[in-house]
């Protein structure tokens, strides 16, 4: 379930649109279903389309399997939608502590530093809407031992195989 924001703060627009999912899986959806809470929580950015050539968020909680293929209609006010992400290969990143506006442009910088000097350099998908997402899996109340991740879209036909092999560091 997506819920797009258009704040000019990663953090407003990931509060903003985590409330509005954490209403609906709580019930504020047509047929009254609660729904488990899954992680990771998922925002992703989308450069220069919010005002003032800002960015906007979608931001993102899978729904468990018994809820995907018929999800419950979200109450309109919620500005929800249902949305499906097909198959795809990413790079990964992962960070500790809070994301937040100071440390998240960081992260992605130095995932792509990362994939620069990778066998993947210039392998980011160029159809990929969102310039990156950031998981965050950890509860806002866990202060030690965050566990956060940057994800950039990886252009498949540029790669052999999605199929990860273990663990690469660059």
């Amino acid at each position: 379930m997506s819920a797009p924001a258009k704040q000019i703060s990663f953090e407003k627009a990931t509060r903003d649109g985590f409330h509005r999912l954490f209403q609906f899986i709580e019930g504020a959806n047509l047929n009254f279903s609660r729904i488990p809470m899954t992680a990771p929580v998922l925002t992703s950015i989308v450069p220069g389309a919010g005002p003032l050539h800002s960015s906007a968020y979608f931001v993102r909680l899978y729904l468990p399997v018994k809820f995907q293929s018929t999800p419950p209609l979200p109450l309109p006010e919620l500005n929800l939608k249902p949305d499906s992400w097909p198959s795809h290969c990413i790079a990964v990143r992962t960070f500790s502590g809070f994301a937040k506006d100071e440390n998240i442009v960081a992260e992605a910088e130095k995932l792509s530093m990362s994939l620069s000097r990778s066998p993947w350099a210039n392998s980011t998908s160029t159809k990929s809407e969102y310039a990156y997402s950031i998981a965050q899996y950890s509860s806002p109340f866990k202060l030690i031992g965050r566990v956060n991740e940057v994800w950039v879209e990886m252009d498949e036909s540029a790669l052999d195989s999605c199929k990860s092999n273990g663990v690469a560091t660059y």
